[in-house]
């Protein structure tokens, strides 16, 4: 199993509509990934989830999304030169043992021009060090907001181009 993990809990954010997308360009490889969003996150994680005090709610992301899952796409935002703390306290709040030798692609979302190339790189040193394999064909997406139509569908055929070359890499991988 995949999961997407869109790696923000900004409401309406453009990274989910990109991880929407990254969706439904799997579905056209005949897999059908789960998506989640940090958005559902457990309000209190910070505090409760992150410390081993597990609610009821983080165990069933846990059980729904994590623990089955053996590649992972994290579609980070970039958020003051890096990724998102959401997406920093998410992962520290899972036990590392539980996602060692499992296998990640990176995809950075702008709106400048870097594509959140210096977040993919801190958030790959961090998955090496919980155990994770990073592939190596990370994707940023610059400018965001000119990529996709009012309806949050992707209309840039070179950014649709490259999605699709990174998952058929990810999906032999």
């Amino acid at each position: 199993m995949i999961t997407i993990i869109s790696g923000t809990n900004r409401p309406d954010s453009n990274t989910l509509k990109i991880a929407q997308n990254y969706v439904m360009l799997m579905q056209k490889h005949n897999v059908e990934p789960k998506l989640l969003s940090l958005e559902n996150l457990p309000q209190n994680i910070a505090f409760t989830d992150l410390y081993g005090h597990r609610s009821a709610d983080f165990d069933k992301i846990i059980a729904e999304y994590i623990a089955p899952a053996q590649k992972f796409v994290f579609i980070s935002p970039e958020y003051n030169g890096s990724f998102p703390g959401i997406l920093k306290v998410f992962l520290d709040a899972i036990h590392p043992d539980l996602n060692r030798h499992k296998k990640a692609a990176l995809i950075g979302i702008s709106t400048g021009r870097a594509g959140n190339l210096r977040g993919m790189d801190h958030l790959t040193s961090i998955l090496h060090y919980l155990g994770l394999h990073v592939h190596p064909m990370k994707q940023p997406i610059s400018n965001v907001l000119h990529l996709m139509d009012e309806h949050g569908i992707l209309k840039d055929a070179y950014t649709i181009k490259i999605l699709e070359k990174q998952i058929e890499e990810f999906l032999q991988w």
